[in-house]
């Protein structure tokens, strides 16, 4: 039962969650453009995209889940940009989409990065616990007896 609410934990390398990422986003832009070419559709596709990416990433691989997200949003928006006029004229329709629609990439991005600090300190402190339970667990050591406190007998010194 407890179970039942929580996201499937996959845990996928940096270079996984960010081909993840890249092809929801790529899919969402080719489905935006059908549909119109909507900023608003396409800016809160890249907050959950950018947020699964941080989610399912490996532990390991954390600091590449704020990178790989502006990746995907600008892969992800080339199926937006009007294919008229040529490789120059593509360049520039993405740069200008890119640049109306800033807030959505920074919006992204910081919520990709959030998360996955969340998700770092998190791990940081169930690792600190664990070592301060296993420490616990431990018997005390005794403390080391010295030679003179020792009721055996010392022995002499061959000089």
């Amino acid at each position: 039962m407890r179970g039942l609410g929580r996201l499937p934990a996959p845990r996928l390398t940096g270079l996984g969650s960010g081909l993840l990422t890249t092809v929801w986003m790529l899919g969402t832009g080719w489905l935006d453009s059908r549909a119109g070419g909507s900023p608003a559709f396409y800016g809160i596709c890249f907050l959950l995209a950018g947020t699964v990416c941080a989610l399912w990433v490996r532990p390991a691989d954390l600091a590449t889940a704020p990178v790989a997200a502006p990746i995907a949003f600008a892969v992800g928006a080339v199926p937006l940009v009007d294919a008229g006029g040529g490789a120059g004229s593509r360049v520039m329709g993405l740069v200008t989409l890119l640049s109306l629609n800033a807030g959505w990439l920074y919006a992204g991005t910081l919520l990709t990065a959030l998360v996955a600090l969340g998700r770092r300190i998190a791990l940081v402190r169930r690792r600190k616990q664990a070592r301060l339970r296993r420490l616990q667990r431990q018997r005390p050591s005794r403390p080391p007896r010295s030679p003179r406190c020792s009721p055996a007998q010392q022995a002499r010194s061959r000089r």
